[in-house]
């Protein structure tokens, strides 16, 4: 999972989004239930200024061209929705997982590890303190939900 994460943090800079029609901007009681548990998570950083769809989109398709690579199925998928593709959704394709909050915070916990070894973070100097949440708030997601993809959902709000 290291190795997904570690790649698609180095290539969101590269990747450019494709011209996918734009997606409509509520995805509650179609991608996930109605969140359990509703957070905001005041951001240490700022939205960079050329993060834009483009480069949302792009991160997105790097963790998922990982995933498709490995020679078993993936634990969880991750993807981009709204107008400006700034909410981000991540799925568990596995029957029991990640329908705890506990499990989701691990989860993102997990994930910042990963960012953390990344040398976007190293050399910006905000390994130390930043979080995966904080990562996505640098490439201007607004939204991130994690779900079960059955019952459970956990959404935060960037701020």
């Amino acid at each position: 999972m290291r190795n997904i994460v570690l790649a698609g943090l180095t290539a969101f800079v590269l990747l450019a989004g494709s011209g996918a029609a734009r997606a409509q901007e509520s995805q509650e009681g179609y991608y996930y239930p109605k969140p359990q548990v509703v957070e905001s998570y005041q951001a240490r950083v700022a939205t960079l200024p050329d993060s834009d769809r483009s480069r949302r989109l792009g991160f997105v398709t790097a963790l998922s061209k990982e995933f498709d690579a490995r020679p078993y199925p993936p634990n969880y998928l991750v993807f981009a929705k709204g107008d400006d593709a700034d909410k981000l959704i991540i799925t568990g394709m596995m029957d029991g997982q990640f329908n705890t909050v506990f499990r989701t915070r691990a989860l993102l916990a997990d994930l910042t590890a990963s960012a953390r070894l990344t040398d976007f973070f190293q050399k910006n100097a905000i390994a130390e303190y930043a979080t995966f949440l904080d990562f996505l708030k640098l490439l201007g997601f607004k939204q991130v939900t994690v779900t079960d993809g059955v019952g459970f959902a956990q959404q935060i709000n960037l701020e």
